[in-house]
C-alpha cells in the first residue's frame, strides 16, 4: 500500500490534470465557436448591461414613492431566503399584525399583496363583485376612475356618484345613490392623492350597513398620514400602498377584510376572474384560513416584504398618532411656506387637505411642465403635476414618511422660489 503522502500527492496532481484538461477544452471550443461553428445568436450583448449600474440621488417630493429611510433599504438588502420557509412565514405574520396596527383592525382577513397599490384595488373588486351586480364609484379624481374602468372590464354594472377634481360628497349624496342603485360594493378615496384631498369618513360606514353594501376604501396616500380606523369607522375593505407615508419601496399593498366582506368573498357562485388575487389562495399563503399547512400559490416579493415588515416596525415604535401629527404639523408648515410665496393651494378649506400630498394651483402665466423640469434640473427635486383629470390643473408636493421634516419642506419652497424666479412667464 502507498504512502498517505504519495496518495495525496497523486491526487492532486489528478485534479490539475483535471483543471488543464477544462481549459483546453473551453479554448478549443472558444475557437471553434469563432470560426468553424457559426454563432445561433443573432442579438450581440448589450453595451449597455456591460457597465455598472448607476442610480442618482433625488429628493423625492413628489405624490410619491417617496424616499426611504437607511434602516428600510438595509433591510431590503439582507439575504434571501425561500418565500416558504419557516422563518419566510414568521415574517409575514409580523407583517399581519403591522398592518392591523396601521389599520386600527382586528381583522384576521389581513395581508399584503405582491404589487403596487393597484394590485389591492383590483383584488377587491375581483373578490367582491360577480358579472352583474351592481357597483358605486365616487369619482373626485383618478382612483374613482380607476376602480370604475376595473369593475366595469369585468362585468359589473357601474353606477358613478362624479364631482369636479377636489370636490367631496356629502353622507345625504352618498345615501341617496346608494339606496338608489343597491349596490353590493361602494367605494371612495380616503385620500386622493391627484387633487390632494382627505375624504371624510364618519357615517359613511352605517349608510353602507342600512344598504347591505360593503364600503371599500383606498387610503394609498393617506395611511400613516391622516386619521383612519377601520374597525370604528366600519370599513369593510382597506387598502393601501407601500411607498407613500408608509415608506417603504414600490411593490407591496397591504389590505384587509372584515368578516362582512368575506361572508360575501368566500360565498360566491362564481370564481374571481384573476387566479392570482384569488382570496381564496391567498388566504392559505398568508396562513389566515385556519388550515394547517400553507401550500405555494406563488413567490413573493421576499425583499419587499423585508422592507415592508421594517417601515411598519418603524411606525410602530413613532406611534400612529405622532404619525398623524407630524405629517399634519409639517404640511401645515409647507401650506403657509407656499401662501407666502404668492401660491394658492389647490383645496380651499384646510380640514379637507391631505397632509402627505398638497397640491397647488399652477400660477398664471407660467408653464407648470418648465417648473418641474427647472427644479429637477438646478435641484434634483421631484414633483409632479396633475393626474387623469386634474392634469394642468395643479403642482403636487408630497413630504412623507422618511421625507416628512421642515427641512425637507424648506427645502421644497427654496426649490420653488427658484424656478418661479428663473422660468420665464408667458402671456395668457
Amino acid at each position: 500500500m502507498l504512502p498517505l503522502s504519495s496518495l495525496c500527492r497523486g491526487v492532486r496532481f489528478m485534479a490539475q490534470q483535471h483543471v488543464v484538461a477544462l481549459e483546453c477544452c473551453s479554448v478549443l471550443c472558444t475557437r471553434a465557436s469563432s470560426s468553424s461553428c457559426p454563432s445561433s445568436l443573432h442579438v450581440p450583448p448589450p453595451a449597455c448591461m456591460l457597465r455598472p449600474l448607476e442610480v442618482p440621488y433625488r429628493y423625492l417630493f413628489g405624490p410619491g414613492p417617496s424616499n426611504v429611510s437607511p434602516r428600510v433599504l438595509a433591510a431590503g438588502g439582507r439575504p434571501i431566503i425561500g418565500h416558504l420557509h419557516p422563518e419566510m412565514y414568521e415574517i409575514m405574520n409580523d407583517i399581519k399584525e403591522g398592518v392591523r396596527y396601521a389599520f386600527q383592525t382586528t381583522n384576521l382577513m389581513t395581508l399584503a399583496m405582491s404589487g403596487s397599490g393597484h394590485t389591492a384595488m383590483e383584488c377587491a373588486v375581483f373578490n367582491i363583485v360577480e358579472p352583474g351586480e351592481s357597483v358605486l364609484v365616487s369619482i373626485n379624481g383618478v382612483w374613482g376612475e380607476r376602480v370604475a374602468e376595473i369593475a366595469d372590464r369585468m362585468g359589473a354594472k357601474v353606477h358613478t356618484l362624479v364631482k369636479s377634481p377636489g370636490g367631496y360628497f356629502t353622507n345625504e349624496e352618498i345615501e341617496k345613490e346608494i339606496s338608489k342603485h343597491k349596490p353590493v360594493l361602494f367605494f371612495l378615496a380616503h385620500g386622493e392623492s391627484s387633487v390632494g384631498l382627505a375624504h371624510p369618513v364618519d357615517g359613511i360606514g352605517d349608510i353602507c350597513r342600512k344598504y347591505n353594501c360593503l364600503f371599500l376604501v383606498d387610503s394609498v396616500a393617506s395611511l400613516g398620514a391622516s386619521p383612519l380606523l377601520m374597525d370604528k369607522q366600519k370599513i369593510d375593505i382597506l387598502y393601501t400602498g407601500s411607498q407613500k407615508a408608509l415608506n417603504a419601496p414600490p411593490g407591496t399593498a397591504p389590505i384587509s377584510f372584515n368578516e362582512r366582506a368575506c361572508q360575501k368573498m368566500f360565498n360566491r357562485k362564481t370564481k374571481p376572474v384573476s387566479y392570482l388575487l384569488d382570496m381564496t389562495h391567498l388566504s392559505n399563503y398568508w396562513g389566515n384560513d385556519g388550515k394547517p399547512a400553507r401550500m405555494y400559490h406563488h413567490t413573493g416579493p421576499v425583499s419587499g416584504f423585508f422592507a415592508l415588515r421594517e417601515s411598519l416596525a418603524i411606525l410602530t415604535e413613532k406611534g400612529l398618532e405622532n404619525s398623524w401629527r407630524q405629517h399634519r404639523e409639517v404640511a401645515e408648515y409647507l401650506w403657509k411656506g407656499l401662501e407666502d410665496l404668492g401660491l394658492k393651494l389647490f383645496i380651499k378649506d384646510k380640514d379637507l387637505r391631505l397632509p402627505s400630498v398638497t397640491t397647488i394651483t399652477i400660477p398664471g402665466g407660467y408653464n407648470w411642465k418648465e417648473l418641474l423640469t427647472y427644479m429637477m434640473k438646478h435641484h434634483q427635486m421631484e414633483m409632479m403635476g396633475g393626474l387623469g383629470p386634474s392634469i394642468g390643473m395643479v403642482i403636487r408636493v408630497g413630504l412623507m414618511g422618511y421625507n416628512c421634516s421642515t427641512y425637507n419642506a424648506d427645502k421644497a419652497l427654496a426649490a420653488l422660489a427658484d424656478a418661479l424666479k428663473h422660468c420665464k412667464k408667458h402671456k395668457a
